[in-house]
């Protein structure tokens, strides 16, 4: 008998050998798969469902370090079921406790029920989130690359020795890839120097055609020179002149911004250059324009093709002797004023057309700076998608939301004609639409309502959006014929049951009754 239970032993002991490398060699296969993209926040997020469905886990969490700079409010943090009051709970509370112990230990660490585990159980987060089945691991030697935390079970149980060796395996796997992609963005980042040089917090991109923009935006900037900003409609044009005055030696001065073609041209030189008591109808007070206001800073004239010829000769003036006249003064007031001008109107066609004085298009137009289209900047959307995501929750008293990796893919492919502009619409929208619903992340429904969840486009469809067609059209088609039957569509798309929950999210689908209702 001893012999036998010995050899049953030692055959027990090879299948769990050969299934760690079995489970091992999966785990890299699918994340080499994820690793091919050219994007780190798409990456990281279908990595991290992928550790969370490898293990069962019911929510994960993953935070990730550049172990260059080593500095930990540089570190990118992405969540996987969780909402954004319990991420901040996470990272404030319970987890950071966890991880922190991971980090400084450099080892995995398990704990049955966070409730019971005297290690934890005295914190305020674990017994009001009532925390239970936790695991920990840290990515990288001694955890330089951060850490992957998963909380929580789908199905009865524990987190067990084989959830522990595959979230070690996928966190060993994970480090060389993230640092890969780490040092892509960092190659790939033509606007790196600029921004090491100058205060540029709110323009968000790394294209060669920002780049070259900001290049020429800085030039300008300490020298109190006129600038002419021109591009399309919602290229970012008020963004740069802000970035202009925030590295000009009027920094501390305030900045004033007039859209010329938002006032009726009676009132434009009221708002520009103030009034006296009686000079019209509305003055009953002396009046200060938008000159004085910037005085000491810089004045950005928006629109600045709409101006009329009246206001336009007045504003020469102001260019050439640093001197205007309220409306109803007799005597001229100086000004210490830088003037910035944005247009997206071709002012040089509109000068031949004589809609505009020449002599004023020399003056603004010392140092042009144009702003490129999103069409010429396409490797930003998906940084722009993100920064406007978290503006908008801010703006709007929202917890912040992920956009789903199919999400930013679609994004990225997507026209947009009103640029940037129109991007931050739309992602606003979409994040109103997906807070309201209760969804735990931005889908394509989201931001493409209208469309059934897909970008329009007018040229032919690229290879991942063909794919996605074709995924829709088959997980549509094969949940109908199992009458919804998830199970069954699982067995036979031979996927993982999670994950055709979270296609059946990411492409909206409903069945038929729930589409009448």
């Amino acid at each position: 008998m001893r012999g036998e239970d010995e050899e049953s032993g030692r055959v027990e002991v090879e299948r769990a050998a050969v299934e760690r490398v079995r489970t091992e060699r999966d785990l890299f296969r699918r994340l080499l798969e994820l690793g091919r993209t050219d994007a780190l926040e798409p990456f990281l997020e279908e990595a991290l469902a992928l550790i969370v469905e490898v293990t069962g886990a019911r929510q994960g969490y993953l935070e990730l370090r550049d172990p260059r700079s080593g500095d930990p409010q540089e570190a990118w943090s992405l969540s996987h079921g969780f909402s954004g009051e319990e991420v901040r709970g996470i990272r404030s509370g319970i987890s950071r406790g966890i991880i922190a112990g991971a980090l400084a230990g450099g080892e995995t660490l398990v704990t049955h029920s966070a409730m019971l585990d005297e290690r934890f159980r005295d914190r305020e987060s674990v017994q009001l989130g009532r925390i239970e089945a936790v695991l920990c691991a840290p990515i990288g030697a001694h955890g330089a690359h951060g850490v992957v935390y998963l909380q929580g079970r789908r199905e009865p149980g524990l987190f067990g020795d084989a959830d522990r060796e595959a979230a070690e395996i996928f966190a060993r796997h994970l480090a060389p890839f993230a640092d890969r992609l780490l040092l892509r963005e960092r190659a790939d980042d033509a606007t790196l120097e600029l921004r090491r040089r100058h205060r540029l917090t709110r323009i968000v991109g790394r294209s060669r055609a920002l780049a070259a923009a900001l290049e020429q935006a800085m030039l300008a900037a300490p020298l109190d020179v006129t600038v002419l900003l021109t591009g399309e409609s919602g290229t970012g044009k008020t963004d740069v002149a802000r970035a202009i005055h925030a590295n000009s030696r009027r920094a501390e001065g305030p900045f004033v911004e007039i859209n010329c073609a938002s006032l009726p041209s009676a009132l434009i030189e009221s708002e520009l250059f103030g009034a006296r008591a009686g000079a019209h109808s509305e003055a009953r007070r002396d009046l200060a324009g938008k000159v004085a206001a910037a005085e000491g800073g810089t004045l950005l004239l928006d629109e600045v093709s709409e101006l009329g010829i009246e206001s336009q000769a007045k504003l020469l003036q102001l260019l050439q002797s640093k001197h205007y006249f309220p409306l109803g003064a007799p005597e001229a007031v100086p000004a210490d004023v830088r003037i910035l001008a944005a247009s997206n109107a071709d002012l040089e066609e509109r000068v031949r057309e004589k809609r505009f004085r020449e002599d004023l298009f020399y003056r603004l137009n010392v140092l042009p700076v144009r702003l490129p289209s999103l069409r010429e900047r396409r490797e930003d959307i998906v940084d722009l998608a993100l920064a406007l995501g978290e503006r908008a929750s801010r703006r709007n008293g929202l917890a912040p939301l992920p956009l789903s990796p199919s999400t930013l893919r679609a994004l990225a492919s997507a026209e947009w004609p009103g640029n940037v502009r129109q991007l931050e619409n739309a992602i606003e929208a979409a994040l109103i639409r997906a807070a309201g619903e209760g969804a735990a992340e931005i889908g394509l429904r989201h931001v493409f309502p209208e469309r059934g969840g897909e970008p329009e486009s007018g040229r032919p469809p690229t290879f991942q959006e063909a794919t996605r067609a074709f995924q829709r059209e088959l997980l549509e088609r094969t949940l109908r014929d199992t009458e919804w039957n998830v199970s069954e569509a699982s067995r036979r798309l031979d996927l993982a049951r999670s994950h055709v929950y979270e296609l059946i999210s990411s492409f909206g689908l409903k069945r038929a009754a729930e589409r009448r209702t």
